[in-house]
Parts: structure tokens; C-alpha cells; sequence
């Protein structure tokens, strides 16, 4: 089909006669052959389809979109709220109350609920906004060839059957089959994971063959990076190859995050320990003959005392700041628990284009005919070989550089050819103007050959840049300095060998050739003198290496996990720190998993869709905690189905960013151990607060516990210890959630996945702590009553403030271990000594505000009682902290950290 020489400009190749072509039996849609695919869909390759035709098909295949994944709506969102079995033990002890007609206790128990909803629900909304307005989808249009004209028309047009024409910068709508193609390219990387445009062509190809080898097919999702075609839609919307892997991704259903499941399971245990407790207390005064209405008050305020009502309030608090300090760290949640999930993680698997390297084709070395390579990264120079190969990469190109990063367009491989060729002074347009472009051939996939014709001064300068096979074959002499010379079946095979050293460096290798001539009707592939070798790669982010660093010192394991070929991989992976020379390399996931277990692969390449998802379920099962993060279509299924996916912002596809968990605005992979640190906070920030709540309440349990075993009166009310719960025992709480952490953070391995949230080391310090304020409560109680004789209003009162107090002091008492008693992370926190001052004012102003203070059951106190407030209250941060430093003089290994799980 072609002619000799080279064509004129600009070489757009004719449509081939698909005359005669053999029938396509039962041949998938790549390898059918040109005529059977527009009789296959009944269509007109020169007139399209009718609109008609077009309507009747629309009607039948619907709009050319693929579902987003479902939102929850704000209903459901409402009702998450209420999945909690303290929510169910609250509501229940609410109409307990009402039923009594005890309506204080009732409607107070009632404003929990909606408050604890009301911060959960529109906390969660705002996450779930932010993530939809980053990902609203932009509406493309295309251009569809429909009776008889080319229109532009909206991608979600298109039906099976139209024909459709693209250019280099176009998104493909839809599958097509080619049925015309010029020096086409497309960026499938995406899709496949291929960080190399692959060349397409009209030709069908093996029934068999994988997605990255069909090139008779564009993808929805891909880029065309260079040249133009004409195609048939073959499928559109769901039926797509990005449709199957959106259906991949909704079968994912991870189960909820390591800190739901814990919280879950710490709720339901103190729901059941609360209702045993209850009913034998119950029991155990009705059957002494008390009164039933009398018991039952009681049982209802020992189920308020042993609810931390403010837990989820704190919680989801605190998960939000979470979220809001990670989105001005450019990471930004959709769950408020990925914060935590991530600081869990055990396992990274991540991608390797556009996440590890920088999604960009650069010259990293010449290979000169001198036998010296020139090592790019160190900056060219014009030494004669290296300029005369050079200039002919920046001679024989299609692409075009802008004047600053990112401007230019066409192939990533031939602009990163140009921009080598300006590193070394060869600016594309002078060189041009030394050497004007006559003729092109444009690059031709069955030659693998590109070749453009330059006028020089009497003579033409023909050059040509290809694959080195190829280039090697035509050539006949080799360029050595200022005088060529003979190229022989020895000197092929030497320049083969340094293709093969190249590539096993996992460079990318093309070869350039020129021939001078006294006429262009010479065939352009003939009698060349060969120039040398370039390799290209897309280079590791210079920021990869530390955080790598980073994850290895917080006990954290990275494996790449990509559709790129092994060689390539591996080179990435040793470069950035995440391989070593020992580990091993994997092509694709075999149904049984890789020989040899998954321990020691550090790279699986070649990796498809189905098998990232069978990846993630295949370490889950381990027991890992994983980490998946991605940019592409082909990574949206794992996003799902990982612990927690994190997707690109910048790169990400839409598909990806939909699947993922966290999204990383500036593509950084430091940003990701930054969520680590984060998430590692968190969960030690949760673990304090819950100590210091629980620590709290169970002092309430025993404080009310102990009134109704010992037939006293009760020395706290129902209504009081709810206000304590919900009101002053939150900010104390909040103010633990908002500490900074420590600086040794990431320098400890990762928890066990079925770590609990209390060990046994917290449940004894709580137990402790709880103890020593009920004994300031009931001593408080009996020196009011026996010593200041204080009626019995005045009593609950001096009971009521001492508890109240003595739990503002316990949060002393959540320093760490070894910590200093004075400067420590609990005295350096700001937000604590706020949180003190204003529930300060919460206690003492109802005592002094006659509506708050008859609601409450609380009277003003003279100087002496509030004298006994002070001291009773402070005596047990007092005993605890002696204790403490006691313990820690004669036992070292009384010297665990508060944070540390036994």
C-alpha cells in the first residue's frame, strides 16, 4: 500500500479495501476482520447511522454512561446514626422513664439522642459532599459520523454502530474497532497499567490476545496521545471494559474499618455487662422487699452512669478533625474512620504510574557508537555523537513542546526526546529552520519505522527513529565520530546485546538512523548509518524513597502491584526503595497464589483488574490490614475492596476516586504517611479518651451501685449523672482527642489488626481511677452529712460536685507513663486548660441559677462545702499519681504507657 519514498505532509495513510476479507465466525470483536465488523453492526463505514437508527438503538442499549456508585442519601444517613445498641439501651431507659412519668429524665435522654445523632449525621453529610464535589463528572462531546455528516455530539449519544473519529488529545467514549488509523497512539495506562502509549492499527489480532494486546480497539477511559482514526462503537456504557470493572468494584464489599468493628464490639460488651449488672441489682432489692418503682429508678440510673454517652459524640468528633487536618494536608476522606484505617495499615499495595513515578517519559541514556553511554540525568552535551544523534530523535518527531512543564503535546516518549534534545541546545524550531522538513512517513506499526526527509543545503537529509530490531536491520553503516564505517553481522549483534542491557535496566529503547541522498525518491528505510541508542523511562518521584523509609521504620510493607511489564517494575521498585536485590518478582496472580507464598514478592506485574481484587482478598485473609492506593480504572475493584483505598486526585480516574476511601489531592506519596502518622494519632487519642470516659462512668456505676447494695440513698440522681456524661465529660474528652501525639509515632510497629481498644493494662489503671473516686465521692458524702450536717439536698449536692471534679482532675491522670508529672502532653495541651475552665463554669453556675439548679437538684454551698468539694475532689489525681511514681521506682514493669495494650 505504500509507495517508495516518502509521502508529502502530512501522510495521512489511506483506507484500505476490505474487499475479500474471510468470514469472522464466531471471532471476538478484535479479531474480526474490517468488512464483518460493519456488517456486524449494520452500519455504513462512509454514512454512519441514521438518526433513526440511531433513536431505535438508544432505546434499546440506553445512554452511553456508567452509573456512579450509589450515595447514600441523607435518610440513610440518619439512620446509620442510630445502629448502635447503647443508642437502643439509651432509647429504652427514655421510655422506661416516660413510662414512670419521670418526663425530666425522659425528654434529657432524648436530647442525648439527637444530639449524639444530629453531630454524627451532618459531620458525615459534609465528608460525603466534599467527595461529590470533587468528583462531579464533566460532560464530552465527540465526533459521530451520522447520515452522511460529522457532527459533534455528546458522548452519551453514542449507540452500537455509530462511527466515530478521534484525534491525538481526545478521550475515547466507547469501545471501538479501527477501521482506518494513522500514526495512532493511545495512553491505555489507565486501563492496563501500561505506562507506554500502545500503537494502534486496523488489523485484527488473536482471538486470545489480552486487553494491553489488542491494538485493533480503543478503550472508554483511554487517551489518544498522537495521530487519528475512525472506528465503530462495538459497546457503550456498561457493556464497556471500563463498565465490567465498575461492576468489579461493586462486588467489592469490604467489611466496616478496624475501629468500627472495635467500637461495635466495646459497645455491645458494655450493653451486655450494664444489663446483667441492672438486673441483678433489681433482683436483688425487690427480692429484700424494696419498693419496684424505687428499683427500677435505680436501674435506670445505673445504666445511665455506665454509658459514656459522649463516646460516639467524641468519636466522630474527633475523626472529624481528623478528616479536616488531613484535607489541608491534601488528603481527603470520605469515611471519617479511613483516618484511623490507615493508621492501622499493615500493608501498602500501590500502584506504579502516576503514583511511584511521575506519569512521564524521560531520556535517561544515550548508547553512542563510541561505546560510551552518555548518562542523561547528568545533563547533555554536544559532543559530536550525542548532537548528531539527538538531532536526529528532534528531526524525525511529531511532537511539540510548550514553554513550560506540561504545555506540550503528542507521544510522552517523543517529547521526552525533544526536551533532551533542548537540554543539549537543539531547540526543535532552529533545528528546523538548519534543516526544513520536506516529507514525512508517518510511524508505521508493521515496520515499527518513522522516517522524515530534510532539505540540506544541495543534498537531503533523510532520518529515521524506530524500534532498534528494525533500525539495526536498515542500517548498513554506523556513525563513529567524523567518519562512518561499516556495520556488520558482529556489530548488529554487539548493539543487540546493549538493547537487551538497556531494557533489562527497564529503560525504554528506541534507535535513530540517517542517510544523506541526492533525491528524496529513494526508499527511506535503506542503506542507513545507524546513530545509537536512547533509553527513556518514567522516572520515580524524588520524594518516594523517604517515604518508603518512612513506612519500613513504621513497620509497614510496600508492594507495587501493577499491569506494567516485570523488567520495568523491578527497576521502578529497586529505585524507589521498596524492593531489594533478594525480592522476588511476580507476573500476574495465579489461581492458587505465586509459588512460594506471598511473603518475599515485592513486585506482581503484569497484574490484571480481577486479580488486584483476588491480591487484596488473598492478604485480608492473612490477617493484613491493606492499604491500596491507584490512579486508574484498572485499580478502582482493589480501592474497593481494601481496607482503605487511596486514589490520586490529580491523576485519578473518576472510576478510581469513586472506589477509594481517601483521595490524595497533590498525588503524594509522602502525603500517604502523613495519613499514617495521622491515623496513628487518632487511634491513641481514641484510646486515651475512652480510658478517661469509661474511667469515669464506671466510677459512676460504682457511686450508684454501692447506694443501692448498702440501702442508702442514692448520691447522685439520674439526671445529674446524664448532665455529667453528655456535658462535662465531653470537652475534657474532646480536648485528649485534639493532642498532637508523639514524636516516636511512627517509629513502633503497626498494631495487631485484633488489638482491642482497652488491654488489659487500661482496664486496670480504669478500674483503679474508678475506685479512688468513689471513695472521694462516698467520704465526701459522709463528712457533709455526719461532720458539716448538711440536709439531704445539700449532701447530693456535695456528692454530685465532688464526682464532677474529681473526674475533671482525672484527666492528669492520662499522661503517659514516664512522661514528666508537670510538662507532659496533657499539661502542654491548650484545648485541656479550656476545657477545664468551661466545665468549671458548667458545674458551679446551675448551683446558683435557681430554674437550672431545681432541674438538676442541685442547692448553692457556703465556703466549708465547697472547701470539701475541692479536697475531696483532688484526692484522687493526688493518690493516683503518687501511686504512679511509687510503682515506678520499685517496678519497672508498672511502667507500661497508658497506650500501650497488655
Amino acid at each position: 500500500m505504500h509507495e517508495p519514498g516518502l509521502a508529502k505532509e502530512p501522510g495521512l495513510a489511506e483506507p484500505e479495501d476490505t474487499a475479500g476479507w474471510p468470514a469472522a465466525g464466531t471471532k471476538p470483536i478484535h479479531a474480526l476482520p474490517l468488512a464483518e465488523v460493519s456488517k456486524a453492526f449494520g452500519t455504513s463505514l462512509h454514512a454512519g447511522l441514521t438518526d433513526a437508527e440511531a433513536r431505535q438503538r438508544r432505546a434499546k442499549a440506553g445512554a452511553n454512561v456508567i452509573a456512579p456508585k450509589k450515595r447514600a442519601g441523607k435518610l440513610s444517613l440518619l439512620l446509620h446514626q442510630f445502629a448502635s445498641p447503647v443508642v437502643y439501651l439509651l432509647a429504652a431507659a427514655g421510655g422506661l422513664s416516660l413510662s414512670f412519668g419521670d418526663w425530666r429524665e425522659a425528654v434529657a435522654v432524648i436530647a442525648v439522642l439527637a444530639v449524639n445523632t444530629g453531630l454524627g449525621f451532618f459531620t458525615e453529610l459534609r465528608a460525603v459532599r466534599s467527595v461529590e464535589g470533587l468528583r462531579a463528572l464533566g460532560t464530552r462531546s465527540t465526533r459521530v459520523r451520522r447520515d452522511g455528516h460529522t457532527r459533534v455530539l455528546p458522548a452519551e449519544d453514542l449507540v452500537p454502530g455509530d462511527i466515530v473519529l478521534v484525534e491525538g488529545g481526545d478521550a475515547v467514549p466507547a469501545d471501538i474497532r479501527l477501521v482506518e488509523a494513522s500514526n495512532l497512539g493511545a495512553d491505555e495506562s489507565t486501563l492496563t497499567g501500561e505506562s507506554v502509549p500502545v500503537d494502534k492499527s486496523v488489523d485484527p489480532v488473536a482471538a486470545q490476545a489480552r486487553l494491553a494486546e489488542r491494538s485493533s480497539m480503543l478503550f472508554r477511559g483511554t487517551l489518544v496521545v498522537r495521530g487519528s482514526g475512525m472506528g465503530v462503537v462495538v459497546a457503550t456504557g456498561p457493556a464497556t471494559e471500563l463498565g465490567g470493572i465498575s461492576r468489579l468494584v461493586e462486588q467489592a464489599a469490604p467489611d466496616g474499618s478496624p475501629l468500627e468493628r472495635r467500637l461495635q464490639r466495646l459497645s455491645g460488651q458494655m450493653v451486655c455487662v450494664v444489663l446483667t449488672v441492672a438486673v441483678i441489682l433489681a433482683g436483688l432489692g425487690i427480692a429484700t422487699g424494696k419498693d419496684l418503682r424505687l428499683m427500677t429508678e435505680a436501674s435506670i440510673a445505673l445504666a445511665v452512669a455506665a454509658i459514656p454517652e459522649g463516646l460516639p459524640i467524641v468519636a466522630t468528633l474527633a475523626l472529624a478533625r481528623g478528616m479536616w487536618r488531613m484535607a489541608r494536608k491534601n488528603a481527603l476522606i470520605e469515611h471519617l474512620s479511613a483516618v484511623e484505617t490507615l493508621g492501622a495499615t499493615t500493608l501498602i499495595l500501590t500502584d506504579k504510574t502516576g503514583t511511584l513515578t511521575e506519569n512521564r517519559m524521560t531520556v535517561r541514556q544515550l548508547s553512542l557508537p563510541s561505546g560510551q553511554d552518555d548518562q542523561a540525568a547528568r545533563g547533555l552535551h554536544a559532543a559530536s555523537e550525542a548532537e548528531r544523534l539527538l538531532r536526529a530523535a528532534v528531526l524525525c518527531n511529531d511532537a511539540s513542546l510548550g514553554s513550560g512543564a506540561g504545555e506540550g503535546s503528542g507521544d510522552p516518549m517523543e517529547q521526552a526526546l525533544l526536551q533532551a534534545g533542548r537540554s543539549a541546545g537543539l531547540d526543535r524550531a532552529t533545528v528546523l529552520r538548519d534543516r526544513p522538513m520536506i516529507r514525512k512517513r508517518a510511524f508505521d506499526a508493521a515496520t515499527r519505522l518513522m522516517a522524515t526527509g530534510h532539505a540540506l543545503g544541495s543534498h537531503y537529509l533523510v532520518v529515521v527513529k524506530g524500534a532498534p530490531e528494525a533500525v539495526l536491520a536498515a542500517s548498513r553503516r554506523i556513525g563513529d565520530g567524523e567518519r562512518d564505517r561499516p556495520l556488520d553481522d558482529g556489530g548488529r549483534d554487539l548493539w543487540r546485546r546493549r538493547v537487551e542491557e538497556l531494557g533489562a535496566g527497564g529503560l525504554r529503547v528506541i534507535a535513530c538512523a540517517e542517510r544523506t541522498v541526492d533525491a528524496m525518491d529513494v526508499h527511506p528505510f535503506e542503506e542507513l548509518t545507524f546513530l545509537g541508542l536512547v533509553g527513556l523511562e518514567d522516572p520515580a518521584r524524588e520524594d518516594v524513597p523517604e517515604a518508603m523509609a518512612a513506612c519500613r521504620d513504621a513497620g509497614i510493607r510496600a508492594v507495587m502491584v501493577t499491569g506494567d511489564h516485570a523488567v520495568t517494575a523491578r527497576s521502578i521498585a529497586l529505585a524507589v526503595g521498596l524492593a531489594g536485590p533478594r525480592d522476588r518478582v511476580v507476573e500476574g496472580v495465579p489461581g492458587a497464589g505465586p509459588p512460594g507464598g506471598l511473603e518475599d514478592v515485592a513486585v506482581f506485574a503484569r497484574v490484571s483488574p480481577a486479580e488486584k481484587l483476588a491480591l487484596v482478598r488473598a492478604f485480608q485473609e492473612r490477617g493484613e490490614v491493606v492499604a491500596m492506593t491507584g490512579d486508574g480504572v484498572n485499580d478502582a475493584p482493589a480501592l474497593r475492596q481494601a481496607d482503605i483505598g487511596v486514589a490520586m486526585g490529580r491523576r485519578g480516574t473518576d472510576v478510581a476516586r469513586e472506589a477509594a476511601a481517601m483521595i490524595l489531592l497533590d498525588d503524594a506519596f509522602p502525603t500517604i504517611v502523613g495519613a499514617i502518622r495521622e491515623g496513628r494519632i487518632i487511634f491513641d487519642n481514641i484510646r486515651r479518651f475512652v480510658a478517661y470516659l469509661l474511667a469515669c462512668n464506671l466510677s459512676e456505676v460504682m457511686v450508684v451501685g454501692l447506694a443501692v447494695v448498702s440501702t442508702l440513698p442514692l448520691p447522685i440522681l439520674p439526671l445529674q449523672i446524664l448532665y455529667l456524661n453528655v456535658v462535662t465529660d465531653v470537652f475534657p474528652a474532646f480536648a485528649l482527642a485534639l493532642g498532637e501525639g508523639r514524636a516516636d509515632v511512627l517509629r513502633r510497629p503497626p498494631r495487631d489488626p485484633k488489638e482491642p481498644i482497652l488491654g488489659r493494662t487500661q482496664w486496670t489503671r480504669i478500674g483503679l481511677h474508678a475506685v479512688a473516686i468513689t471513695a472521694a465521692t462516698f467520704a465526701a458524702g459522709a463528712i457533709a452529712r455526719f461532720q458539716l450536717a448538711l440536709d439531704p439536698a445539700s449532701v447530693v449536692t456535695v456528692t454530685f460536685l465532688t464526682l464532677a471534679f474529681a473526674q475533671l482532675w482525672q484527666v492528669f491522670n492520662m499522661r503517659a507513663s514516664g512522661s514528666q508529672l508537670l510538662r507532659n502532653e496533657i499539661t502542654r495541651n491548650p484545648w485541656v486548660w479550656a476545657a477545664l475552665l468551661l466545665c468549671t463554669a458548667l458545674l458551679v453556675g446551675p448551683a446558683y441559677l435557681p430554674p437550672v439548679g431545681s432541674v438538676l437538684g442541685l442547692d448553692p454551698l457556703d465556703w466549708t462545702g465547697w472547701l470539701l468539694v475541692l479536697s475531696a475532689s483532688l484526692a484522687p489525681v493526688v493518690v493516683v499519681q503518687l501511686g504512679t511514681a511509687v510503682a515506678g521506682a520499685t517496678d519497672a514493669s508498672l511502667r507500661s504507657p497508658l497506650l500501650e495494650v497488655r
